[in-house]
């Protein structure tokens, strides 16, 4: 009905379809990933490690957490390090993906 009343108001528009966004295909292992907090040189930064994927995979996901959180971090030694405490948004966004998170420490 809206649709109707804008095609009205505006004859000439035209739809364009709305990009969809890109699901990465990055494999999803049974046993669940570990997400950490620790101290390091005085500054807090979240671990994200237990991936038994391919390491590119690992660098996919590294890349997507930090831009969900709009932070800075690396994949070293096979660990994904994040600057912050971002457990919770980390686990969530890790479950959204369909990945199992267990929390690890306080």
């Amino acid at each position: 009905m809206l649709r109707e009343q804008l095609q009205k108001l505006f004859p000439d528009h035209k739809e364009e379809e709305l990009p969809k966004e890109e699901i990465s295909n990055i494999w999803l292992q049974d046993e669940p990933l570990l997400c950490k907090y620790e101290k390091r040189n005085g500054k807090s930064i979240t671990l994200i490690e237990g991936y038994t994927g391919a390491d590119n995979d690992f660098k996919i996901l590294a890349k997507e957490l930090k831009t969900f959180l709009g932070v800075g971090g690396t994949v070293k030694e096979e660990k994904i390090m994040i600057q912050g405490d971002y457990r919770d948004k980390v686990m969530d966004f890790l479950k959204k993906k369909g990945f199992k998170v267990k929390r690890v420490g306080g």
